[in-house]
């Protein structure tokens, strides 16, 4: 896929999925969240930056630690992320953050500016990766520190199944390298190629609980990636992509709902 044109789907699906983002998503991706804020290393007064922001659930947690004595700005392609993150800002009085839309690729922002840069699950759907690592390099200070996370193995996640049913409906890739990363040492290389030292690489596993099929097939088709293209389908299609999903998640129904296997990576690094 063209890489404007990547921009504009996840731009405007991430739209869509923002309002139910939370919901779906916010306890199945935990442990990659706090993995992830482990291995940055922040401390007090730190000026962190946080890409590919979403609602901002890494950037209240990096918030809490580096306190009112730093600063976390979060930044995301999608406006209405941005604008839920701004809004749970000022609802839970977090003064020390700011939020601003903008693309991870190109980093309207200055020079040797912070201290760490995050990036939980966002780099898979970023149309160059490398360009992204190298304006995370380009805006961290001298000894600056990067953590990153991505899904692993795409074998090893149950629910990548979404992206093939979505894909055979709109006859086109959704996110075409959303694994790439997650393949053996990928992830540690890229960032080994914009510069950075790596001090840290942890692949772990983990389980994505629902408790329906209803719920799984929300949270894979309305608060994730393949919600503009879920926006488009009529019923009929609906009601097909539903049921194929649900049938490729029946290895992993149990008596409480589905518990869907997934891997993560985290790769943690510091700037010359």
């Amino acid at each position: 896929m063209e890489a404007r044109l990547q921009l504009r789907v996840q731009r405007y699906g991430w739209d869509l999925a923002a309002g139910d983002y939370e919901a779906l998503w916010q306890a199945q991706l935990a442990d990659a969240r706090e993995r992830l804020l482990a291995c940055a290393g922040l401390a007090p007064g730190d000026d962190v930056l946080d890409v590919a922001c979403g609602t901002g659930l890494v950037a209240f947690a990096a918030a809490r630690t580096v306190g009112r004595a730093g600063h976390v700005i979060g930044v995301d392609l999608s406006e209405r992320m941005v604008e839920a993150a701004r809004q749970r800002s000022r609802e839970r009085n977090v003064p020390n953050t700011t939020f601003l839309r903008m693309d991870a690729g190109r980093l309207a922002l200055p020079d040797a500016s912070f201290d760490a840069a995050l990036c939980a699950l966002g780099l898979m759907y970023v149309p160059e990766p490398a360009a992204a690592l190298a304006e995370m390099r380009r805006v961290l200070r001298p000894g600056g520190r990067v953590a990153l996370a991505v899904w692993g193995e795409r074998g090893r996640c149950g629910w990548a199944s979404v992206f093939q049913i979505v894909d055979d409906e709109v006859a086109s890739d959704v996110c075409p390298l959303f694994f790439q990363l997650g393949q053996g040492d990928a992830l540690a290389r890229a960032c080994a190629g914009a510069g950075f030292t790596v001090t840290g690489q942890h692949r772990f596993p983990t389980t994505l609980a629902y408790a329906s099929a209803d719920e799984a097939c929300d949270a894979a088709f309305v608060g994730g990636p393949a919600a503009l293209a879920w926006s488009r389908f009529d019923a009929p299609t609906r009601a097909r992509a539903r049921r194929r999903y649900t049938e490729s998640i029946a290895p992993w129904r149990t008596a409480r709902g589905y518990r869907v296997p997934g891997e993560f990576v985290v790769v943690s690094a510091t700037a010359p």
